[in-house]
C-alpha cells in the first residue's frame, strides 16, 4: 500500500458521520445495509450520508450494489485490513517487544473462536 493510499482511507475515517457509518457497515457484514437504513441508524439526512459514502467509497473502505431498487453498501475489510497492515508493519522499527502489547490485544478480538461466533 502506498502512502496516498493510507492517507486517504484514515482521512475518509477521520470524521465522526463516516466513522460510525463504517463501524456500522463493518457489524452488517457480509449483508451490508441499504443507504436508508444507515441514514436511520445514524440519524443522518439521507442527503448528507451520500456524500460521506461517497468519500468512504473513493476512499476504498467501502463498495455498493444496486438490489431492486436499493444501493446496498458494504465494508471493504480487506482495504480496512491493508490499512491497518500498513500502519502496523512499521510501528516495532525491528523491535518487536514495541508491537507485542498491540498484538495481544488483537488477539481475543480476532481468534477464529470468537470469529466462528460471530
Amino acid at each position: 500500500m502506498e502512502s496516498e493510499d493510507a492517507i486517504l482511507a484514515l482521512g475518509a475515517l477521520a470524521q465522526p458521520t463516516r466513522l460510525d457509518a463504517f463501524r456500522l457497515l463493518a457489524a452488517h457484514e457480509p449483508d451490508g445495509l441499504a443507504a436508508g437504513a444507515i441514514a436511520d441508524a445514524l440519524a443522518v439526512p439521507q442527503n448528507t450520508l451520500s456524500s460521506h459514502l461517497s468519500i468512504l467509497a473513493r476512499a476504498g473502505l467501502i463498495t455498493s450494489q444496486r438490489r431492486s431498487r436499493s444501493i446496498v453498501y458494504r465494508a471493504d475489510l480487506q482495504r480496512f485490513q491493508q490499512v491497518a497492515l500498513f500502519l502496523i508493519k512499521d510501528c516495532c522499527g525491528g523491535r518487536p517487544e514495541l508491537c507485542a502489547p498491540l498484538i495481544a490485544d488483537l488477539q481475543p478480538c480476532c481468534s477464529a473462536k470468537e470469529s466462528a461466533n460471530v
